[in-house]
């Protein structure tokens, strides 16, 4: 009994000591949300040159919410002026781009400032200021591509071509006649490595997404398709504007009123520095510098946000699997309460149970990362609750964890031999106690490797939560990957961490388990005396 209520309270303590930690070290987070002097910017920080991520503040780069990385580029410098201009602190928060809408409409941002066109469709959510960008689109192949040398939309016939999903540029292909439309992706840097690998022949952009290309990979080659007879394109596809929630109508109205103080040339400028000084564009290394190894230099330059991605991914994971092994032990104890005879009680029981029930198939049958975008978003849009993002996850693993864990413990009670439940009902038992002291020991026991299983696989799929930015590290290396153009080796580092944690989790839990079965010699039918083995037989003889 004692041992027992020891793991009780060794387990209540962990998950104190790590909420407490997390609160501890979000203080500050917690309180810029509050602050109304600061103005809450989302981008993807992932689009240079107009947005990236950067591990210091150098160029004028502002903090992004929730980590200890920087975001600049074209888009942050807008940004600033603007900020400056109302008097109040700017901070980025890093969001995926198919969350930046509901980022804005559930009041989580103020501004969209993102490379983002006043598409009809888009204004029917969310009011636009004036444009502060003018674009040109082009298609990036490269220069040993054959259609390299394209002059007119026909010209692409057979081009494998696509474009960053939920964007115009998709939509743009379909005027380049004979074109394959290939599967929309995520980001620029997954649609710059395709291109690089050779998987597409080429991917629409606006011209100054080649100016940045061309700084990282010289052998790009860009197509101006705008100026091409018959292509067609709307004014506010072609512009870029700043996306601002309709409630907001007095900040629309000061934001256009800062745009229009902003020339053109100073403009054009802007454009110019944040092209300059985007990640890896060859003017970090002097020449004739000995080459760096790149597992090296990536450690030194990026090394606390990967640490800092490790401790989250754990944090979630283990959270999870602690929180969600507590309410799928809860569900599965009642969902096997036994019949009771009073009327009353039992339609209660049935009631509760058929509640349980729709939780665990609502958990089991949808993806996470749709739970993560319906809680994240929909409690600020509907309750207007502004949920912490690390919170919001924390929350969402462990009733995912929850509903798979309830399951799987429900099986462990139910395979249970029925002679035990009638010996302990024999021995004056109730059912409480026969649970708590025969049933559950066996059943957890039995379970084990399904709730390893199940930590392992929350250590994995915390990276379906990228859909609202968390920073664990499938996201940095994201991030990394992006703004070093070295895709392959940063997602096989990446790889080779989440197999090292894997690995050392099921050791661990290896271990525990031949801790609990015991020594397999051992019989509950007999004393130790009479258990003897073959050696201590021969040794009588």
């Amino acid at each position: 009994m004692k041992s027992r209520f020891k793991w009780v309270t060794a387990i209540i303590a962990v998950l104190v000591s790590l909420i407490i930690g997390f609160n501890f070290n979000n203080q500050q987070t917690l309180a810029a949300k509050k602050d109304p002097n600061v103005l809450k910017i989302g981008m993807e920080a992932n689009y240079p040159p107009y947005n990236w991520t950067q591990t210091n503040n150098a160029n004028g780069a502002i903090p992004i919410e929730g980590s200890h990385t920087y975001a600049n580029g074209y888009d942050v410098k807008i940004a600033n002026i603007i900020g400056k201009r109302l008097g109040r602190k700017v901070v980025v928060v890093k969001t995926e781009w198919d969350g930046l809408l509901p980022a804005l409409t559930s009041g989580k941002i103020d501004l969209i400032i993102a490379g983002m066109s006043p598409t009809a469709q888009r204004r029917k959510a969310i009011n636009f200021s004036k444009p502060y960008r003018q674009s040109t689109f082009v298609v990036l192949t490269k220069n040993s591509s054959k259609y390299a040398n394209a002059k007119t939309l026909n010209d692409f016939k057979g081009a494998k071509l696509t474009a960053q999903q939920g964007t115009v540029h998709y939509e743009l292909i379909k005027q380049l006649k004979g074109a394959h439309r290939e599967p929309a992706m995520r980001d620029f840097a997954a649609m710059r490595q395709s291109l690089i690998s050779g998987t597409i022949d080429g991917y629409v952009a606006e011209n100054t997404e080649a100016e940045s290309l061309k700084m990282v990979y010289p052998n790009a080659k860009a197509i101006t398709i705008s100026k091409m007879p018959g292509f067609h394109v709307s004014k506010d596809e072609s512009t870029i504007s700043i996306g601002i929630d309709k409630k907001n109508k007095q900040l629309l109205n000061d934001v256009n009123k800062i745009l229009a103080t902003i020339p053109n040339n100073k403009r054009n400028k802007l454009m110019s520095q944040a092209v300059r000084q985007q990640p890896n564009s060859g003017n970090s290394t002097s020449k004739g510098a000995k080459k760096e190894n790149w597992i090296v230099s990536t450690v030194k330059q990026y090394g606390g946000m990967i640490i800092g991605g490790v401790g989250m991914t754990l944090l979630l994971a283990l959270v999870g699997t602690i929180v969600g092994f507590i309410i799928g032990l809860l569900v599965s104890i009642v969902r096997t309460i036994p019949t009771p005879s009073t009327r009353y009680k039992n339609w209660l029981l049935n009631f509760i149970k058929w509640l349980l029930s729709v939780y665990v198939e609502i958990f089991r049958g949808t993806p996470m990362m749709v739970q993560a975008a319906a809680i994240y978003y929909g409690i600020a849009q509907f309750w207007h609750i502004n949920l912490n993002r690390t919170v919001a996850a924390l929350f969402i693993v462990s009733i995912n964890t929850g509903a798979y864990l309830a399951e799987v413990i429900r099986g462990g009670i139910t395979s249970t031999p029925e002679g035990q439940f009638e010996a302990a009902s024999a021995l004056g038992m109730t059912h409480t106690q026969s649970m708590w002291h025969i049933i559950l020991p066996q059943a957890i026991k039995n379970c084990l490797p399904s709730i390893t299983n199940e930590f392992i696989v929350n250590i994995k799929d915390t990276s379906v939560l990228s859909i609202i930015s968390v920073s664990e590290l499938f996201f940095v290396g994201s991030t990394i990957a992006s703004q070093t153009f070295q895709f392959f080796p940063t997602y096989l580092m990446i790889s080779v961490i989440y197999l090292v944690l894997t690995f050392t989790v099921t050791e661990i839990f290896n271990f525990i388990e031949k801790k609990l079965i015991g020594d397999k010699n051992y019989n509950l039918n007999t004393n130790q005396i009479q258990v003897s083995t073959a050696k201590d037989a021969g040794a009588n003889n």
